[in-house]
C-alpha cells in the first residue's frame, strides 16, 4: 500500500497550539474509499509508549438541528432511515458529509434541502465534536437552523428517508427511552432542551 504524505516522523500538535502530544513515526494508507480512508500509524505517545494506531479519516460532517419555533413549544425535525452498520432503522436529525473543497455552512444548508426539502432563514453553529475519537478522526459540526420553510426534498438515489416534526418534550422522551439511539441527535436534542430550560 502507498505511504501517506504524513509518513515522515514528526510531532503531532493539538489544535490549541500547545506542546506536542505524540510523535508520528510512520503512516501508511491501507484503504481508500469514496467516503473515508484508513491509515496505520506508528506513534510514540506522550507517556513514551510506542503503539500502532489504525485511524479512519473523513472530510468531516455537518449536522442540522432544524427547529420550528412558530408555536409555543419548539418542534424538532427528525428523519428515519435504515442504517446498515446498526442493522436497524434509526431516528436522526439531518446530517451529511462535507464534500472536498466545501465549507461547513453551505454543506449543512445543502444537506437539509436534499434530505428534507426544508430551507432555513437563520443558521448558527452550536456544537463541534468528535464522533468516536478512539479511532475515527471525523469531526461533526451541529448547526441550529430556524425560520424553516418547507419544500421538495432532493435525496440521493440510496436515501429513503421518512421525516417527522416532533415537539421538543417528545424528542427528549425519545432520547431518554432509547428510541433515539444516534449520538449526534441525542447531543443536539439535549442541548436544545438545556437551552430552553435556561430561559
Amino acid at each position: 500500500m502507498p505511504k501517506s504524505p504524513r509518513s515522515k516522523s514528526k510531532a503531532l500538535k493539538s489544535k490549541a497550539g500547545s506542546h506536542p502530544k505524540a510523535r508520528l513515526i510512520s503512516s501508511r494508507t491501507v484503504y481508500r474509499g469514496p467516503v473515508f480512508w484508513v491509515t496505520t500509524d506508528e506513534v510514540q505517545e506522550p507517556g513514551g509508549v510506542r503503539a500502532r494506531r489504525d485511524i479512519i479519516h473523513h472530510t468531516g460532517s455537518v449536522v442540522v438541528l432544524a427547529v420550528d419555533e412558530s408555536g409555543s413549544t419548539p418542534r424538532v425535525l427528525l428523519e428515519r432511515q435504515y442504517r446498515h452498520a446498526a442493522k436497524d432503522y434509526l431516528w436522526e436529525i439531518p446530517a451529511g458529509r462535507i464534500d472536498p473543497g466545501e465549507k461547513a455552512l453551505p454543506a449543512a444548508q445543502r444537506e437539509l434541502l436534499e434530505e428534507t426539502g426544508y430551507t432555513a432563514t437563520h443558521w448558527r453553529r452550536i456544537l463541534n465534536f468528535y464522533a468516536s475519537p478512539g479511532f475515527v478522526a471525523e469531526t461533526m459540526s451541529v448547526y441550529l437552523a430556524t425560520g424553516l420553510r418547507a419544500g421538495t426534498a432532493q435525496p440521493e438515489a440510496d436515501e429513503v428517508i421518512r421525516k417527522r416534526i416532533v415537539p421538543l418534550p417528545a424528542a427528549v422522551r425519545m432520547v431518554l427511552k432509547g428510541t433515539i439511539r444516534d449520538a449526534k441527535t441525542i447531543s443536539s436534542v439535549l442541548w436544545l432542551d438545556h437551552q430552553r430550560r435556561g430561559k
